[in-house]
């Protein structure tokens, strides 16, 4: 491939050589550079590649792309440009021949509700016969394949070979998570989005590394509404004026206020031993009643968003009402049937606003007990430990302490910090270090109308000790524990 082609939607100077040289491969990672291939030099937080040219030029890198003054070998071709995460995102588009434009891209983002939503919308898109591909924070779906996921949004070389391979796969459409990372890092730059989403905005993710405060977390947000046809927003959030301000789309609303251009109305909380879910009738752009299998006020929002999404898919109202009974998020308030008399679900939540969030949610549905099993992760900050064992202390009946990924930690410092949360409430709890036999505790202690939430390891299989990750997969333990306390009887 001739160099050219794959600056063709760039600005850029010729600094030495000749952008006319053919090259193999496009690289980011100086450890993957091969004979004959442009290096894109990236400046990383940790690791910048504008030091490696010397290195690539060794192994056979034929060009550079910088947004530096650099000195490279004379034959080394040097291409400058503004900006070279933007460059590699639209070299890795033209790199694999545009995918994105013989696709339908829908991009989701938000602080809340991405993984969920992205889920709801492959479901129904899917049960009409479109071939859905799916970007996000568990894993990336191309067919049959499934990739687990490192980032909610992958380095843009990776989104474009992904959107390849959905090419390839046959899929008409792709729906992705784009975090607020992802567009301040150019990741989906030059990505044709047909749809975008704004779920809601809080404050997460300010700090080192990520954004330097509230107001350039909610300008990235707003990103994306200028390079989409069509924004889908929650016009509740109060953000949602600021983070459309600058959109360059046309703009659709939902949510439950008398404004939003999609409506729920008449919301209601649907409880039985071992289900809880939620009904609406919807209302404005279209007229139906739904019910899901999945709890709580921000459950209505997820699928009002779907809904929104489908309808611009001409998807007929009854495949939109089942394909929302089934639709499931593996770790996202997953049900886990155990009992007749009591409810078990596996969910995400992993530090203190999500925790309250969830059990804020659960409690709204009078539960008997509410039963919260957690533990925190090793080689993090002790404050998520005081703050997620002061809510679980403050809105659990019942606390069960145990183990996360402890990684280079010893579990029970972890868990004595947890107590420390806790001991600022007047909570009840017990503390199990090993997970599966606390999940084991919770289930043999279960009580008729018990709500049981294992929070914190949600679609995660594994447990890192030491630095190894251990298989560890809760599904499984619970499965294993019904045989043990059957065995028992």
């Amino acid at each position: 491939m001739v160099l050219s082609k794959l600056l063709e939607r760039l600005d850029y100077e010729v600094v030495q050589g000749s952008d006319r040289i053919e090259v193999t491969t496009l690289i980011n990672d100086s450890r993957k550079v091969e004979q004959g291939s442009v290096f894109v030099c990236i400046s990383g937080a940790v690791v910048d590649g504008h030091k490696f040219i010397e290195d690539v030029a060794a192994k056979g890198a034929v060009a550079v792309i910088v947004e530096k003054d650099v000195e490279a070998h004379e034959n080394m071709t040097v291409i400058r440009v503004p900006d070279t995460r933007y460059a590699l995102a639209l070299m890795s588009a033209a790199y694999f021949d545009y995918p994105a434009e013989k696709l339908k891209v829908i991009g989701i983002t938000g602080t809340k509700g991405k993984t969920t939503t992205t889920y709801m919308i492959r479901s129904i898109l899917e049960d009409v016969g479109h071939k859905v591909g799916l970007i996000g924070t568990i894993e990336a779906i191309i067919g049959d394949k499934k990739i687990p996921a490192a980032n909610t949004t992958p380095e843009s070389y990776t989104i474009q070979k992904y959107f390849a391979e959905m090419v390839e796969a046959g899929c008409d459409s792709v729906v992705m998570e784009v975090s607020s990372q992802g567009l301040m890092l150019h990741r989906t730059a030059g990505i044709p989005f047909e749809i975008g989403i704004f779920t809601n905005l809080g404050k997460d993710h300010i700090g080192p590394n990520e954004h330097k405060d509230f107001e350039d977390y909610k300008h990235c947000k707003g990103l994306l509404f200028k390079q989409c046809r069509l924004g889908i927003a929650n016009v509740d959030d109060p953000y949602y004026a600021d983070v459309f301000a600058g959109a360059a789309c046309k703009v659709e609303t939902f949510g439950l206020s008398e404004k939003a251009d999609l409506r729920a109305v008449n919301t209601h909380l649907v409880s039985k031993p071992g289900y809880l879910g939620v009904a609406y009738h919807v209302t404005g752009l279209m007229d139906f009643d739904v019910e899901i299998d999945i709890p709580g006020k921000f459950s209505v929002y997820n699928s009002l968003t779907a809904i929104a999404v489908c309808r611009h898919f001409g998807v007929p109202v009854d495949n939109i009402k089942k394909a929302l009974k089934v639709a499931k998020v593996k770790g996202r308030i997953e049900m886990i049937k155990v009992s007749d008399e009591f409810t078990l679900m596996i969910d995400y939540a992993h530090n203190a606003m999500s925790l309250e969030s969830l059990l804020t949610t659960l409690k709204e549905y009078n539960p008997a007990r509410l039963v919260c099993l957690f533990g925190c992760g090793g080689n993090r900050s002790k404050d998520r430990r005081y703050e997620m064992g002061e809510v679980s202390g403050r809105l659990a009946d019942l606390t069960i302490i145990t183990s996360d990924n402890p990684r280079f930690e010893e579990p029970q410092a972890i868990i004595d910090d947890i107590k420390t949360g806790i001991a600022k409430t007047s909570g009840k709890y017990v503390e199990i270090c090993d997970r599966k036999e606390a999940i084991k505790y919770a289930i043999g202690h279960g009580q008729p109308g018990d709500v049981i939430v294992l929070a914190g390891k949600g679609h995660e299989d594994y447990q890192e000790i030491k630095g190894v990750k251990y298989p560890m997969d809760e599904r499984v333990l619970i499965r294993e524990v019904l045989e043990e306390l059957k065995a028992g009887e």
